[in-house]
């Protein structure tokens, strides 16, 4: 009997607790912030807030790196934990390193793939979809080692996709985004001319990717009309779907384009061939508005918010006296849309006091120890208690903000049953009236004049209950 009691509270709690399904959402099928920025430091995560979630936007994106030299759960947890602060949905690029004088980068290896599903699943990840883009431009051999090499990419691309979908079905596999202007020489392929020895070579190198990730620059020089279409242009993604599909590629994917945006001209004379800053504005919010807007494209992480030193100092929305160009407050003020994307809302109740003895219909106040273990923060007002005794009425817990991996208190009023009598209780913690947490129970003894002498001789029939005529405790 003790056996078959044992299995039932197994089953019951089976039941109240709720279980986790795994797999990526269509970031189309929900409100969608498309707005971008491709940001190279930490430092930069506000900034980016300020420009892609304003007039009206919410939830925007942003493109970061990862080298392998670089993988510190600690620091990238914080990383994560402020662009979930700032609703900022990170799109995760890996890298290798640079060899030699750092103008080639190490070629990747299939050995190194278990270290880097081991670094993301020690992770806590801002949204449900874990977006990774796997490598850099294939096609410029300083992106691989030295040499352009179709098939080992596709291999790389094929070993390291499966992986991760066999390991956690929420992250949300992108190819690497190409040059697509790129021409045959020693040092670069065309891009059509890989994916098609790229495919050939590994039939199946595109079998687990989720998206295409598109760097649509305006060339010729990233000087290009924001007008110009085809191949070369900031509607390059739409000539790379036409590509796919020629190649035999049938499922829909959806676009998100990591790398885009025009040079211009800086302090430094070697860019005077680059365009006006000033003029940037008007072509961001025509590609915006009237390119953009396309509704297979999910995301546009321009390249790149602050990089006022060296290289890429023409593409930097940011001058190198630390002020923003013009175009950073145009687009800012590009209306936008407020983005919902899919959190993992879990948590786990830890203690819970409600006084045990009250007056029947006495208002009362309780505490509850929780931890929140998914990927939302918990805000007053968006959480409910759920309770299964509909003779004790609780309402809406107050607390201060409680983010992920952390454990908070939260305090709430109630009112104890009209009647007299031994109540047993259970609470759980639920959202949009979904129950998040496990079930705690709860005893109270109400009283219609709560004396000491009553509450003892509550307490001894409730005692004299479990004692069987034997005289023996069960």
């Amino acid at each position: 009997m003790k056996k078959i009691f044992c299995i039932f509270i197994a089953l019951a709690l089976l039941v109240l607790i709720p279980s986790t399904t795994l797999a990526i959402y269509d970031p189309t099928s929900v409100p969608n912030n498309k707005f971008g920025i491709h940001i190279e430091n930490s430092s930069d995560l506000q900034d980016a807030a300020h420009l892609v979630n304003s007039t009206g936007g919410d939830w925007g994106y942003i493109t970061l790196v990862i080298q392998k030299n670089q993988r510190d759960i600690n620091t990238w947890q914080k990383v994560f934990d402020q662009a979930r602060r700032a609703h900022l949905i990170p799109i995760v690029r890996i890298a290798t390193q640079g060899v030699g004088d750092g103008s080639t980068w190490e070629k990747p290896s299939t050995d190194e793939i278990d270290g880097w599903i081991s670094f993301f699943d020690g992770l806590n990840w801002v949204i449900k979809n874990r977006y990774i883009i796997i490598g850099n431009e294939p096609n410029h051999a300083k992106e691989w080692g030295g040499f352009v090499n179709p098939k080992e990419y596709g291999e790389y691309l094929l070993a390291f996709s499966s992986k991760l979908k066999a390991d956690n079905p929420d992250y949300f596999v992108l190819p690497a985004g190409f040059d697509a202007s790129a021409p045959n020489s020693k040092d670069t392929t065309d891009e059509a001319t890989f994916l098609t020895n790229m495919v050939s070579s590994v039939p199946d190198a595109l079998k687990y990717i989720d998206g295409w990730s598109s760097h649509s620059y305006p060339n010729p020089n990233f000087t290009g009309s924001e007008t110009d279409t085809g191949r070369g242009s900031v509607r390059t993604y739409v000539w790379e779907l036409s590509l796919l599909s020629s190649l035999g590629v049938k499922k829909e994917l959806p676009v998100f384009i990591t790398e885009t945006g025009w040079a211009h001209t800086t302090d430094d004379p070697k860019t005077r061939a680059f365009l006006n800053p000033d003029s940037l504005g008007d072509k961001f919010k025509f590609a915006f508005e009237s390119v953009w807007n396309d509704k297979r494209v999910v995301a546009v992480t321009p390249f790149i918010l602050s990089y006022t030193d060296g290289l890429f100092a023409q593409f930097s929305w940011k001058q190198s006296a630390g002020k923003f160009y013009k175009f950073y407050d145009d687009v800012s003020s590009l209306t936008k849309q407020s983005g919902k994307p899919q959190q993992e809302t879990s948590g786990e109740i830890m203690a819970l006091f409600i006084p045990p003895f009250l007056g029947s219909n006495q208002t009362f106040w309780g505490i509850a120890l929780a931890k929140n273990t998914g990927q939302s923060i918990w805000k007053n007002g968006e959480l409910s208690l759920m309770l299964d005794n509909k003779n004790i009425d609780l309402q809406i817990p107050i607390f201060g903000e409680i983010e992920p991996r952390r454990t908070g208190i939260l305090f709430f009023r109630g009112t104890s049953p009209k009647n007299s009598g031994f109540f047993v209780g259970s609470l759980r913690l639920a959202k949009d009236s979904k129950v998040f947490t496990n079930a705690v129970q709860f005893q109270m003894i109400t009283l219609e004049k709560p004396d000491f002498w009553i509450i003892i001789d509550e307490l001894r029939k409730i005692i004299s209950l479990s004692i069987p005529r034997n005289g023996k405790i069960a």
